[in-house]
């Protein structure tokens, strides 16, 4: 029986005290050791070894039987998939760490969630508008039991703190418009013709998984570990393009320092629709309302080689390829994911005004972004990035996309995951999924 079922049955009972974990168990305890699944184990999966090396791995998963040589030789006593859906039914898995393709992060993550397990989950959390929403929605019901992390490591770097500190002590004064943009520019014709026949050690039907059939080519396979998305993470089916992958990181930036939420209005343009690939150049734009300490804002993403002004003539935003800017009364904060500057509007606005914190006072360094995630499904489950957080900025993210596709302005229901003033636009939410997978499993 699993402990949270012991639990469970334990308070039915009368007499019984039911105290947190742990209090009852030292952290270094055998029995406080998490069973963990690695769904993934090559390239972003890779980077989990060490995270979790101090918990007891009793599953690996991944469709290239070859990816599972390495860690199976470091766990030797972990069962091995190709299919992440019957790994999930092993009996006694308590969290689970999801770095499979973009296309079935909200899969493994929703159906990890209805079995109550915690889960960390590499970026984006989902491929659609709908499946961000779903497996967010899922999280709000379990956050009291479960832990959840979305895979923005850099959010652990020194410098998401120190760009948060000065937006919040008002340093640029009341912020009303930030901007992220991010330069990568990876143009494809088209969907990869047939080409071949899988490799016996490589289970391409369950690669495929919930998108449509498209027939196998080596070349969405033809990447270095932890850059293989890059093969296809630009086509409709695969992907959401750079403002799903880098754009996670990026916007990460503007959601950590001001609050994330949905918003109301949105739009984009970017180069000509394409029918199977995301756009290389691309902007959209979101009016956010206010929150608990903030005014309403502007946010705005850029991509392959579309930028935001820079405050200065002498200001190349365009030598930092993935950064952010904030703009405030008083003038503009400007960073990437290791250092921020300052440009004041005028000479009046002299920082005089701006009362920095104590030392003390200063947010405390992250550490590790994983085990942060650990040590949250052992004790009191708040991570930094969690389905809540980063599930309102995928959506928002994967919204630009949809106003892309539908060429203009829309509106929206954030309660809802509604636009209400253009009915056809809501059926670019979702997506058509192959026979035999649900969200819902």
């Amino acid at each position: 029986m699993k402990r949270r079922d012991f639990l469970k049955s334990a308070a039915a009972g009368t007499g019984l005290l039911i105290l947190p974990r742990s209090m009852l168990l030292g952290a270094g305890a055998p029995s406080n050791k998490l069973n963990v699944a690695l769904i993934g184990t090559w390239g972003r999966g890779g980077a989990h070894f060490d995270s979790v090396a101090s918990e007891n791995v009793v599953a690996l998963c991944d469709i290239n039987e070859q990816h599972m040589e390495v860690p199976a030789k470091r766990w030797p006593n972990a069962k091995t998939y190709v299919d992440w859906r019957k790994c999930l039914d092993q009996k006694g898995i308590d969290a689970v760490v999801c770095a499979t393709t973009d296309f079935t992060h909200a899969f493994v993550a929703n159906w990890a969630l209805n079995r109550d397990m915690h889960v960390y989950c590499e970026k984006p959390l989902g491929n659609t508008v709908e499946e961000s929403r779903v497996v967010r929605a899922n999280y709000l019901k379990r956050k009291s039991r479960l832990a959840t992390q979305l895979g923005t490591q850099r959010h652990a770097n020194p410098n998401f703190n120190r760009t948060q500190e000065l937006i919040r002590d008002g340093a640029i004064g009341e912020v009303s418009d930030t901007y992220a943009w991010g330069n990568r520019q990876i143009p494809k014709p088209g969907y990869l013709p047939a080409e071949g026949e899988p490799p016996a050690y490589l289970h391409y039907d369950l690669w495929l998984g919930p998108v449509p059939f498209h027939p196998y080519n080596p070349e969405y396979f033809a990447g270095g570990p932890g850059a293989n998305c890059l093969k296809w993470n630009m086509y409709w089916d695969f992907g959401s393009g750079q403002i799903g992958d880098m754009g996670s990181h990026t916007m990460d930036l503007i959601w950590n320092a001001m609050g994330g939420g949905l918003p109301t209005t949105f739009e984009a343009k970017g180069d000509p629709f394409n029918a199977e690939v995301t756009p290389v150049k691309m902007e959209s734009h979101f009016n956010l309302p206010a929150n608990d300490w903030r005014g309403p804002i502007t946010v705005s993403w850029y991509q392959g080689g579309a930028m935001p002004r820079a405050p200065r003539p002498y200001i190349d935003l365009n030598k930092i390829g993935h950064g952010a800017m904030f703009k405030g009364s008083k003038g503009y904060l400007i960073c990437d994911f290791d250092s921020r500057i300052l440009v004041p509007f005028r000479d009046t606005d002299d920082l005089s005004y701006y009362n920095r914190r104590e030392k003390d006072k200063m947010l405390p360094n992250l550490g590790s972004f994983q085990k942060e995630w650990i040590n949250a499904c052992k004790g009191n489950l708040k991570t930094s990035v969690d389905f809540d957080y980063g599930g309102t900025m995928t959506e928002t993210m994967l919204l630009g996309l949809v106003a892309y596709r539908a060429g203009k302005k829309l509106d929206y229901d954030g309660a809802t995951g509604r636009i209400t003033n253009d009915e056809a636009a809501n059926a670019l939410l979702s997506k058509k999924y192959r026979d035999g997978w649900t969200l819902n499993g």
